[in-house]
């Protein structure tokens, strides 16, 4: 290749490229430990679904409630 089609990335370029190379490494390195502790529980890291459950089994009020219920507190009145 000649000079002129040869770009040479920026700064910002070569940041996010090592950054994501870096999160890569790390989810990499977190799936091993955990998959460790697993297999020392005798787990089965991810775990392994049941056959023949439905995956909506929960009642979907419940699940609106549970977001209800996290959401108290969250907006604040103004204090004089």
């Amino acid at each position: 290749m000649n000079s002129e089609t040869e770009r040479v990335p920026s700064l910002r370029e070569m940041e996010l490229e090592v950054e994501a190379q870096g999160r890569e490494w790390m989810r990499k390195r977190l799936e091993e430990k955990m998959q460790e502790q697993a297999n020392r529980h005798g787990g089965v890291f991810p775990p392994e679904r049941k056959k023949g459950v439905a995956s909506s089994a929960r009642d979907p009020a419940s699940a609106q409630r549970l977001r209800r219920s996290r959401s108290r507190g969250v907006a604040r009145s103004k204090s004089s």
